[in-house]
């Protein structure tokens, strides 16, 4: 994905909820289909999984240098991150916060 791609993407939803990982990560690999099925319960999010090895440019623009890293967008700009250890009850939290608010 390029990094004009990536932002063009961000910018449709209000809420655009970001999942990087690569294809040699575990954990990424257990993590990746609980958060998608999160995302999916909330109609107005959008979802973007990027791959880290095949997007390099957007990883350094966003400085995402671990996986499996969450970065939570709202209006295009970065409002929360989660990287490596974190519940996903941390992140549903964060989901239903803002989806109370765009009700």
């Amino acid at each position: 994905m390029k990094l004009n791609e990536f932002e063009n993407n961000i910018a449709e939803k209000i809420v655009t909820i970001t999942y990087f990982s690569h294809d040699e990560c575990n954990v990424c690999k257990v993590l990746k289909p609980k958060v998608i099925d999160l995302v999916t319960q909330y109609n107005d999010f959008g979802f973007i999984y990027v791959n880290t090895k095949e997007s390099p440019e957007v990883c350094g623009q966003y400085t995402v240098f671990t996986v499996p890293t969450v970065i939570v967008f709202v209006e295009g700009k970065e409002s929360k991150r989660f990287s490596r250890n974190f519940a996903m009850t941390e992140l549903e939290e964060l989901l239903d916060r803002f989806n109370e608010l765009m009700a």
